[in-house]
């Protein structure tokens, strides 16, 4: 256990050393997010919990990076009770350094793309633990020839032929179908927007009637688990048999894997693959099969809040922006976060600024670096400050130009809190009405009644 400790110590500095070698733009292009060790170890437990107590087991990493997982998986089974462990990684460094750091402790590397390999034709090649973390790499990323590639070979592993815009996550997913053995567990931690959009439904599809799909957590966006990126995560577990009668599965949201804010178990026949699944856990009432119903997307367009990639920063209180002296075309009204923010409906001074108890300001601007420096020596002299504390380095903010502009979010007439902890008494969501010009953050969603529900409400805002 000591030298598993050791040598994961020396993996989590190598892969600092290897994300330093890339731009950031490389790694979003390629896909490459390393599993945190936390979070690995919580998914490899759960592994562990799902397969039988003295089980020996044939582990498969199809993205191995540089071996989280594997490190997990020594962690969690020990080295003797681990029969194999093979790992498959296209990236050469990457695979270098997990080749030299885990070869001692019997982990079989090979420098291939996984999506191109031929599967195992014996059962007992084939693995029956399956953990990964596949690359992230958005389908406008992959070229034509190399999306009807994959579409083949995901059809001839497991039957299903993904959406042309499925990102390579899908395909990976898919493609193991053929690597894994009969009543086998896999654990896959993925992108969670799957779940709701429309190139999402075959894998869904694939979920409820290839495979027995036993659990599915989401993380709250707002606790991302990547620090380097911009993703909603998702673990999906399942085993390599098909669905039994009466089967349920459990679908979770939020805190961690072994301590979830909300559990949910719905029968496996209330779910439907063309419906979206992220709303499942959080409210009883909430429609997961096709048949009927009004969605609130129905009513209202609905929006997420700002992400301004640095709150600390960016959203100041009232009576700092005033004394810092920012200049008032910079600063707009934004609300606190709901914690502090104890009413439904919010009032308006004649200016429309808020009349709550705890007002912000949101500092933006749209002036180039230069303009601001000669117009406006304040506003200059806090973006400096933001420099020198390296918020124009964060991820949000380096991608966009200049580094803080903020997104536009039009003040919304009804705003809806979605990250609250679940209690049996009270609602998750809480609904406010919005007479001020304040915007919001995302930890709301901003809704914008859709024509026939503003006409019919006698709202000409929006």
């Amino acid at each position: 256990m000591n030298k598993t400790r050791h040598i994961e110590a020396r993996r989590l500095a190598m892969q600092d050393r290897l994300d330093e070698q890339k731009t950031q733009a490389e790694r979003n292009r390629l896909g490459q997010f390393s599993t945190p060790t936390a979070l690995a170890g919580d998914i490899l437990r759960l592994a562990k919990d799902m397969l039988p107590p003295d089980a020996s087991p044939r582990f498969l990493d199809p993205a191995l990076g540089t071996g989280s997982f594997f490190s997990a998986l020594l962690t969690v089974f020990s080295r003797e009770r681990v029969q194999w462990a093979k790992g498959f990684e296209i990236d050469p460094g990457c695979a270098h350094v997990a080749r030299g750091l885990w070869r001692d402790q019997g982990l079989q590397v090979t420098v291939a793309d996984f999506t191109a390999m031929a599967p195992p034709e014996q059962e007992t090649d084939k693995a029956d633990l399956i953990v990964c973390n596949p690359p992230y790499v958005r389908h406008h990323h992959l070229s034509q020839k190399e999306k009807l590639r994959l579409r083949e070979a995901t059809y001839r592993a497991s039957g299903i032929r993904l959406n042309g815009l499925a990102g390579l996550y899908g395909h990976f997913l898919c493609l193991s179908h053929a690597w894994l053995a009969q009543d086998g567990v896999a654990l896959w931690l993925i992108p969670s927007e799957f779940m709701d959009v429309n190139y999402g439904e075959r894998i869904k599809a694939y979920l409820l009637n290839s495979v027995t799909l036993e659990r599915i957590h989401r993380f709250d966006p707002g606790e991302g688990q990547f620090d380097d990126a911009i993703v909603s995560s998702a673990v999906v577990c399942f085993r390599n048999k098909p669905p039994s009668a009466g089967h349920s599965v459990e679908f979770s949201y939020g805190g961690t894997l072994e301590e979830p804010c909300i559990c949910r178990v719905v029968p496996k026949e209330r779910l439907d693959a063309k419906c979206k699944w992220t709303g499942i856990p959080l409210s009883r009432n909430q429609r997961i099969s096709s048949s009927g119903g009004v969605c609130l997307s129905d009513l209202f367009v609905i929006r997420r809040g700002i992400a301004t990639g640095a709150n600390d920063f960016f959203i100041l209180p009232e009576n700092r922006a005033r004394a810092l002296e920012l200049p008032r075309q910079m600063l707009t009204p934004i609300l606190p976060s709901p914690r502090y923010l104890r009413v439904d409906e919010i009032d308006a001074d004649e200016e429309g600024a808020p009349k709550i108890e705890r007002r912000f300001m949101l500092f933006n601007c749209r002036l180039p670096q230069e303009d601001v420096e000669k117009r406006y020596p304040k506003a200059w002299a806090y973006l400096q400050k933001g420099i020198a504390d390296g918020v124009h380095k964060r991820y949000l903010c380096k991608h966009r130009q200049p580094w803080y502009l903020q997104e536009k979010r039009l003040p919304a007439p009804i705003l809806c809190t979605y990250m609250g902890r679940h209690k049996s008494d009270k609602m998750v969501f809480r609904f406010i009405l919005n007479h001020s010009k304040a915007t919001a953050a995302n930890v709301y969603l901003l809704l914008y009644p859709r024509p026939h529900l503003s006409t019919v409400t006698q709202t000409d805002r929006f």
